[in-house]
């Protein structure tokens, strides 16, 4: 290189003003130490700027883009897929992450099964050894050394290969250098080439649509789905929420460790059992005195009554959390009971839709004509106050409210929202000029109903002008509709019930 293009090239790195007459030594050793800072950065660059496949589970699809996107932006990273990106698609592949992100999202996520390094990809296998054949030796070489053991797995998805067509496809990956020793039961290095046959299972095609090689970096928390099943768990009740969802409620919220998460309507506290696992610290609160303190008749079958020792904190004994528990309460989500100030990281909840669990709080008619009046008739522990309805449209106004008084800034609010499908529009999710909305999920419950799993974010501490948005902004008001979700839940089950017994009658009379 001539003298004038190192001086320009040292004065770049080092902000420093090289003329050609400065000492001829001094110049080529600092132009040593640019090229190998160089080259470590180009290596460092070529590790960091890697491609990574991610292989989710089929179920719970609606969910997965909110989770990924959630455990990601706890590393402050951004969700940035590849081209020609489908949601849909069990496998994703993403930019601009570091292996250690990606172990990060692997060791939280119950949507995604298993994670890889991405070497290559195409849509015959001539494109995919085209592909292989591109990616950079340095990446490969540290993986298959002469003394490291390695295994290759193959996985198809939407298709079932007999063995021989397994070993078939991993001998036609012999162009790859592999130097070391096959092992099976515990390699070192374990890579996988995955097809994918696509999503309809009745029209399956002879070849894949797509075909993906990597090296395996990490599984996700399929497991916990398991190991957290409600059928094994110590207390329960009719709505127990399933450990999976539970788990996503908990991704969704960005809930880690050392938070304070808090359930409104904390039932059987299967929420408060996700959240302790990632660390954080628990509460609750419901309207129900016997669930609260495990009382009355068991969920179980073949089980009359609860036992001693069946609530919410022996849940999180049972799996080794106890410690995060903080307590739980029974008290009514209307009431204001709570300090003023910020209080929680997280809501994470699931309100009662009126049809398995009722929707009640405490009060009267008289306190609907006068709701400052305090009950005269309270006798201490033995007192079971009066109830009356609670509409599903001020549960939503009251949870929302609450959440931009007591979250953090930037802290979650996760909860259910029951849905009739054939009246549902996205203006009928509540919002609040504190809270943003970040993610909308549906859950199909039956051919008519469903419940959409809503993610908002807190952006700004609650003003007085809030408190009256819903009459400067029709966003701001809650969807009536919502209070007549059981009266159109029952009446669908009702439609369907009329419909089997005409179809009945039909063929008994011989299809008139």
């Amino acid at each position: 290189m001539h003298n004038h293009s190192w001086y320009s090239y040292l004065n770049r790195y080092f902000g420093k003003s090289y003329s050609t007459e400065r000492n001829h030594y001094e110049t080529r050793f600092l132009a040593g130490c640019v090229l190998r800072r160089s080259s470590n950065m180009a290596i460092h660059c070529s590790r960091t700027c890697l491609q990574y496949l991610i292989h989710l589970a089929h179920d719970n699809v609606d969910f997965r883009l909110p989770e990924i996107m959630a455990l990601l932006s706890l590393r402050g990273k951004q969700f940035d897929p590849g081209e020609n990106f489908e949601e849909k698609s069990p496998f994703w592949r993403l930019n601009g992450l570091s292996e250690e992100d990606v172990k990060s999202i692997m060791a939280r996520t119950v949507c995604a099964k298993s994670a890889f390094e991405l070497w290559g990809h195409g849509r015959t296998h001539s494109e995919l050894r085209t592909s292989l054949l591109k990616y950079p030796t340095e990446n490969m070489s540290p993986f298959l050394q002469k003394d490291s053991t390695y295994k290759i797995n193959v996985y198809t998805f939407n298709k079932t290969l007999e063995f021989e067509d397994r070993i078939k496809k991993i001998d036609e990956l012999e162009y790859l250098p592999f130097k070391g020793r096959v092992n099976l039961k515990n390699p070192k290095h374990t890579f996988s080439l995955l097809e994918d046959y696509g999503m309809d299972p009745n029209n399956i095609p002879e070849t894949p649509l797509y075909i993906y090689f990597g090296r395996w970096i990490s599984d996700g928390q399929r497991e916990l789905i398991r190991s957290h099943s409600v059928k094994n768990r110590h207390f329960i009740g009719n709505t127990s929420m399933d450990a999976g969802l539970s788990f996503i409620m908990a991704n969704h919220a960005r809930v880690k460790a050392h938070d304070l998460v808090y359930d409104p309507f904390v039932g059987t506290g299967s929420l408060l059992v996700a959240c302790s696992h990632f660390g954080a610290y628990v509460c609750g609160m419901d309207i129900d005195y016997n669930t609260i303190h495990g009382m009355g008749k068991a969920s179980r079958k073949n089980q009359k009554w609860r036992g001693p020792d069946e609530n919410i904190r022996a849940n999180l004994r049972q799996y080794g959390s106890e410690k995060l528990y903080v307590d739980v309460l029974v008290s009514d989500a209307s009431k204001a009971v709570w300090r003023d100030g910020v209080l929680f990281d997280a809501i994470v909840t699931d309100p009662p839709y009126g049809i398995r669990e009722s929707t009640r709080r405490t009060g009267s008619q008289k306190d609907s004509v006068n709701s400052v009046k305090p009950f005269e008739d309270y006798v201490g522990d033995s007192h079971v106050p009066v109830s009356m309805a609670y509409h599903l449209s001020d549960i939503f106004t009251d949870l929302l409210n609450f959440s931009a008084h007591h979250l953090v800034i930037g802290g979650r609010l996760v909860y259910w929202l029951p849905i009739y499908r054939p009246e549902y529009c996205e203006e009928m999710v509540p919002l609040h000029p504190c809270l943003r909305l970040v993610s909308n999920c549906e859950q199909t419950l039956s051919s008519h109903t469903s419940r959409r799993l809503i993610t908002m974010e807190k952006i700004k501490e609650p003003e007085e002008t809030d408190a009256l948005a819903h009459l400067s902004d029709p966003h701001f008001s809650v969807y009536q509709g919502h209070n007549a979700f059981r009266e159109k839940y029952f009446s669908g089950i009702s439609k369907r019930m009329l419909t089997g017994k005409e179809e009945t009658n039909k063929i008994a009379n011989g299809g008139e």
